[in-house]
């Protein structure tokens, strides 16, 4: 499927092709937009740390390396304390850079210079970190040497990373067999760091964690839940990943609704009492829609106020991710800490946008505040939604993309028809429609999301005389 089926512009407005430019704002809109934004300058690039070389090669720390849909999601590391003994600055300016990651958040890390004669001093008087990082550009028998005086200082459980000069498969050897944990040769990037890192500290006995794909509204009736529950149904049933749906709206979620489900246990039962929340007890609670895709559902009532402790939400969704490759989490339409804790967690964030004023200051405030805290992740995605709606005056694509910042992933034209007749079945629209143009963008979207591609069931003609 082409890029040109998703972005469906010319099928919004043709008049729209030409009017971003240079000239002065015209419509109100345009005016509007130019008073909250200025004159929508193109987004200014992060500060790019300098290019440097290391044993010849260059190493660029700046780039990040995305996550692949095919590797799971990352963990957070544990509550860890580590010190980096470093012999290069710009070995200190990318561990300053892995230390403001989401899943070093509960890590200390601390950098001090010297290399592992530095390391040895520090251990003579300190008690021993949980990770020991350290540098040296030393030739390979210094290294051993020094290693092996390091280690009559260390702790027996402690983890030694060790960041070399040369690829050199007989050091590594030998640096294995005394104990080190890992051996790194630049060049490499932050989220490979932390990668080795958290692997160093993976619970062996829950090693698996499913990717996190987060979708919110930047304002209230956007579509932000049609869009979760879409994409949730388009990985299981046309992408053929298994997939589970939480909804976190506890007071208006619709999933059992728009999935015609009865579910007598909620994801508040398990929000209410965390600390029973294993494995069992969520495979209890979990409605299954397909053989695919499971639901984690929200109250169908408002009888009580559910006031949930913000430890909770982490606890649940992680117990969550340990059993499912992917994991699409409906958000309500709010801004407190467990909602802004859960988008920075999660490995894709999808904010939800119609083409109109509200939409876009929300939007770029929303995609600006996640991008600040998500230094090695892929930008915020954008989904507009509702394009096209007759007679409404909308902002141009390229006005808004310009605006906020993002390209749009997909826009989703307005089809009522499609979108209204699966709301009244209890249906997804890839059920009523599947060949309608939102249907396929949703798709490429969840294929660009897992990094798979569309394994689609034809009908056979007997079948669809049949209506199976």
């Amino acid at each position: 499927m082409g890029k040109d089926n998703t972005m469906f512009e010319d099928d919004i407005d043709p008049e729209f092709e030409d009017v971003f430019g240079e000239e002065a704002p015209s419509t109100p809109i345009e005016k509007a937009t130019a008073a909250i934004f200025g004159d929508t300058p193109a987004p200014s690039a992060a500060p790019v740390q300098p290019v440097v070389e290391f044993a010849g090669r260059p190493a660029n720390y700046n780039m990040p390396v995305f996550s692949s849909g095919d590797e799971g999601g990352d963990a957070l590391l544990p509550a860890i304390s580590i010190k980096l003994f470093y012999e290069r600055e710009e070995t200190r300016l990318l561990m300053e850079l892995c230390a403001q990651d989401r899943r070093m958040g509960r890590a200390t890390v601390e950098c001090l210079p010297g290399g592992i004669p530095s390391a040895i001093h520090y251990l003579r008087g300190n008690p021993t970190p949980n990770l020991i990082l350290i540098e040296s550009g030393s030739v390979a028998e210094q290294v051993v040497s020094e290693i092996d005086a390091l280690a009559e200082h260390c702790d027996e459980h402690v983890k030694v990373l060790v960041i070399g000069a040369v690829n050199d498969i007989r050091l590594y050897r030998q640096l294995m067999a005394r104990g080190v944990s890992e051996y790194l040769v630049p060049p490499f990037q932050p989220l490979q760091i932390i990668r080795a890192i958290s692997n160093l500290f993976t619970d062996p006995d829950a090693p698996f964690v499913g990717r996190q794909i987060s979708v919110v509204g930047a304002k209230g009736g956007v579509g932000a839940s049609t869009i979760a529950h879409n994409l949730a149904w388009s990985l299981a049933e046309n992408i053929k990943v298994n997939t589970t749906l939480v909804d976190l709206d506890l007071s208006f979620g619709t999933t059992a609704l728009d999935f015609n489900q009865e579910t007598p246990q909620t994801i508040a039962d398990a929000l209410l009492a965390p600390e029973r929340a294993d494995d069992a007890v969520i495979e209890r609670l979990l409605a299954r829609a397909t053989e695919r895709l499971s639901l984690f559902t929200a109250p169908a009532h408002i009888n009580q106020i559910i006031d949930i402790p913000d430890d909770a939400y982490t606890t649940v969704i992680q117990g969550v991710r340990r059993n499912v490759p992917f994991m699409v989490l409906d958000l309500p339409h709010v801004w407190n800490h467990w909602l802004r804790t859960m988008l920075i967690q999660s490995d894709e964030v999808i904010v939800v946008c119609q083409p109109d004023l509200a939409s876009l200051r929300n939007g770029k405030n929303l995609i600006d505040q996640l991008k600040g805290h998500r230094v090695n992740d892929h930008p915020p995605r954008l989904v507009l939604n509702m394009c096209g709606v007759p007679k409404r005056p909308e902002i141009p694509v390229k006005d808004f993309a310009a605006a906020i910042g993002v390209e749009p992933e997909i826009v989703v034209p307005f089809d009522p028809e499609v979108f209204g007749t699966a709301a009244n079945n209890g249906q997804m629209i890839s059920e009523t429609g599947p060949a309608s143009r939102p249907a396929m963008a949703i798709d490429e979207l969840a294929a660009s999301l897992s990094g798979r591609t569309l394994q689609r069931v034809e009908k056979s003609f007997l079948k669809k005389l049949l209506g199976k």
